[in-house]
C-alpha cells in the first residue's frame, strides 16, 4: 500500500489523512507546522464580511454569533465547510486561491457597504490586502493565529514513505532544512508552484503539482493518476 506523508497542520491533517484513506493509500500524519492561537480584535462591527483562507482561520475566531449576519468568503470548499459548521450562515467558497478569492470578493461586495475583516494567520500567501485595496475596499487583516515551523525532523519522516503532501511553502522550505531524509527515493506533492520550489531545494524521485491550489486535484493528480 502507497505510504503518503502529510505535513500539514492539525487538525487540517486529520481530514487530508481520511481522504488518503479513502483514496486506499495509507495516511502518515507528520505536521511540519503547528498552530499556535494569537490574541486579537475580534469586534467586526462596521464589516461588511469575513475572510478566512483556512479552517485554522475559522477555529481561531470565537465570535461567530456576533457575526451571524456577515457575508463570509472562503478560499475553499473545506474552509467553508468549517465555517457552516461553526455556524457561520451566509458562506461563500471561492474554490481555489488568493486569486480566485479576491475575484469572488469582487464580485460579491460593495466597496461602499463597509470594510473587510480577513482572519489571517502570521504568514500568508499572495497579496489579498493588495489587490482589493486597489480595487476601491478597505480590508483589515487579524492576525489569529502562527505557524510554527518544525525545529526538529516528526519520526515520521523517517520512516518507508512512498509520496510527501506538502500544502504550504513553508512546510516544504521545513522539511529540506531538517534535511530531506531519504527525499531522492520518495514523490513531493505540491499544491501549488511556488510550494514546488522550496522543495525542489532538494532531489526528489519526483515532483507533482497539482493543477489548481485545491485538495482535490492534489490528491487526484498523486493518487489517482
Amino acid at each position: 500500500m502507497t505510504r503518503v506523508a502529510i505535513t500539514r497542520a492539525m487538525p487540517e491533517a486529520e481530514i487530508t489523512a481520511q481522504r488518503v484513506r479513502a483514496l486506499g493509500a495509507e495516511p502518515v500524519i507528520a505536521p511540519l507546522l503547528t498552530i499556535v492561537p494569537c490574541g486579537y480584535d475580534t469586534n467586526v462591527e462596521g464589516a461588511q464580511a469575513l475572510i478566512f483562507t483556512s479552517i485554522n482561520g475559522v477555529h481561531a475566531f470565537p465570535a461567530v454569533r456576533e457575526a451571524q449576519d456577515k457575508i463570509i468568503l472562503a478560499v475553499g470548499d473545506a474552509t467553508a465547510a468549517a465555517a457552516r459548521a461553526a455556524g457561520h450562515k451566509n458562506v461563500r467558497s471561492a474554490d481555489g486561491d488568493v486569486a480566485s478569492l479576491a475575484a469572488l470578493a469582487k464580485a460579491t461586495l460593495d466597496p461602499a457597504r463597509g470594510k473587510i475583516i480577513h482572519i489571517a494567520g502570521e504568514h500568508i500567501a499572495g497579496d489579498l490586502a493588495g489587490e482589493l485595496q486597489r480595487a476601491g475596499y478597505r480590508i483589515e487583516r487579524r492576525t489569529a493565529y502562527a505557524a510554527v515551523q518544525a525545529s526538529v525532523l516528526p519520526p515520521q519522516l523517517t520512516e518507508t514513505l512512498d509520496i510527501i503532501l506538502f500544502y504550504s511553502a513553508r512546510a516544504a522550505e521545513a522539511f529540506v532544512a531538517l534535511g530531506a531524509p531519504n527525499a531522492a527515493q520518495l514523490t513531493a506533492a505540491c499544491m501549488s508552484p511556488g510550494v514546488a520550489e522550496k522543495a525542489a531545494k532538494t532531489i526528489w524521485k519526483r515532483i507533482i503539482v497539482a493543477p489548481a491550489p485545491r485538495e482535490d486535484d492534489l490528491l487526484r493528480v498523486t493518487l489517482q493518476e
